[in-house]
Formats: C-alpha cells, sequence, structure tokens
C-alpha cells in the first residue's frame, strides 16, 4: 500500500476530469485562458478560446460549464462575459505551463531537439510528468529561468514574472532593440527565424518598413545586410530596447 506521503496528489484538477483525455482537454483550456488573459487577467471571451484551441463555440461552452461547477472551482464563467480562471485553475495551469517549458528545454539542451520540434513533443508529455521527474529534469538543466523560445518558465511556487517586452513590429525604426522570446507555435516560423541567426538575446535593428503596411527591412547582430521580415513575422518577436 502507498503512503499518503509519498502519493502524488493533484488537488486542482476534479475527479470528474481525471483520465487522460479529459484531463489533457480541461489543461489545454486552462493554458489558453492562462495565455489569452494576459498579466491583466482579464476576462476572456468564449469565442477567442475557441479561436486558440481551434475548436466549436459550443464545445467551449460544454467545458467552462463543467470547469466552473468542479470543486474546487477550476475557473469563474459568465455566460456572454467571458472567463477568467480560478485560483485552482491558475495554479493548475502555471504548474502544466512549467512542465512544458522544462520539457522544451530538456530537449533542446540535453536531446538536441531543434527549437522548432521541441513545442509539439512537450505539448504530448506535459500532462503525464511526476513531480520527481520534473524535480529531475530542473535539477540536471540547472534550474533555468527560460525556455529556448524565451518564455519564463514558472517557479515551483506558480509565480510567473511579468514581461515587459514588445513586438518587433511595434519598435521604433533605427532603435536596436534585444530578442527576448519568440512566438513558438509554428514550427516552419521557428525554422525561418532560426535561418537567419533571429533567437532570444540577439539585437535586431528596423532599418525601414516598407509602404503600406510592408515588409520590415532589419539588420541582425553585427549584420551588414538587411533582411526582410513579413508583418506576421515582426509581430511574433518580442523584443527590449
Amino acid at each position: 500500500m502507498v503512503s499518503k506521503r509519498h502519493r502524488k496528489e493533484t488537488p486542482t484538477v476534479p475527479a470528474q476530469l481525471n483520465g487522460h483525455g479529459a484531463s489533457e482537454s480541461s489543461d489545454d483550456y486552462l493554458k489558453a485562458i492562462l495565455e489569452l488573459s494576459g498579466p491583466e487577467d482579464r476576462q476572456v471571451a468564449s469565442t477567442d478560446i475557441a479561436v486558440h484551441l481551434k475548436i466549436s463555440g459550443a464545445s467551449v461552452t460544454k467545458m467552462l460549464q463543467k470547469l466552473s461547477s468542479a470543486t474546487p472551482a477550476l475557473v469563474i464563467y459568465e455566460k456572454h462575459r467571458g472567463v477568467h480562471l480560478a485560483k485552482a485553475g491558475r495554479k493548475r495551469a502555471l504548474e502544466i505551463v512549467r512542465h512544458h517549458r522544462l520539457i522544451e528545454t530538456f530537449l533542446y539542451q540535453i536531446l538536441d531537439y531543434p527549437w522548432d520540434e521541441v513545442h509539439d513533443e512537450a505539448e504530448r508529455l506535459e500532462h503525464f510528468i511526476s513531480e520527481r521527474f520534473e524535480a529531475r529534469v530542473a535539477a540536471k538543466l540547472n534550474y533555468p529561468d527560460f525556455d529556448p523560445h524565451g518564455h519564463a518558465i514558472p517557479t515551483l511556487d506558480g509565480s510567473l514574472p511579468v514581461s515587459h517586452s514588445q513586438t518587433l513590429a511595434q519598435a521604433v525604426a533605427n532603435e536596436q532593440v534585444q530578442v527576448a522570446s519568440v512566438s513558438d507555435r509554428v514550427p516552419e516560423m521557428l525554422r525561418y527565424l532560426g535561418s537567419h541567426g533571429i533567437k532570444p538575446g540577439v539585437w535586431l535593428k528596423i532599418i525601414e518598413q516598407l509602404p503600406f503596411r510592408g515588409a520590415y527591412r532589419i539588420i541582425v547582430g553585427d549584420s551588414k545586410k538587411a533582411i526582410l521580415l513579413s508583418e506576421s513575422l515582426a509581430g511574433a518577436i518580442f523584443v527590449s530596447p
């Protein structure tokens, strides 16, 4: 018989959501709400969640009702007004984000995965690792603060520093800025950026934006040659002065 002291407990995931399929689904909702709510913890519309997760509005409504009626409640949901994370839901969301970003870093640094492949692998593994495995990974990596894409890794106590970065598209022309992070949702985009040396820590300078919301002409590092980035790419790169 396993003692209570050694048994892994997950109090933030209600019993009715246990089981791999349902648990993965609820975790994905909680992560989506955390991302969409931003540092201000603003209300998130059901339609935004549907677009983010690429599922129907009816499915979103059904799951939000289930998450809000869980014990303890994982979200606070008001029909036609939106949703935000309850305390238990935020704790679980940050735990899953920590798992995800530690796994990405482990795959990248230890197993030599390309940075454009680690996101999808971490999506599959993040729900199932134990606390012991998480601790061993963190120790092996010497307790990193950021993942390969520059995203902060939540601490064990659930704290997450607020980012003050802006997108490259918001930067001022001829101002030198440093890449803080890049979006990790599109592997093809990561491969393209990586091929031009655009990664966290690299310095960039916008030379000009072509007319009519055209491409951005930028300099990467100390290169003498400018490259062009589309507006969508510039919006996926987050920089700080």
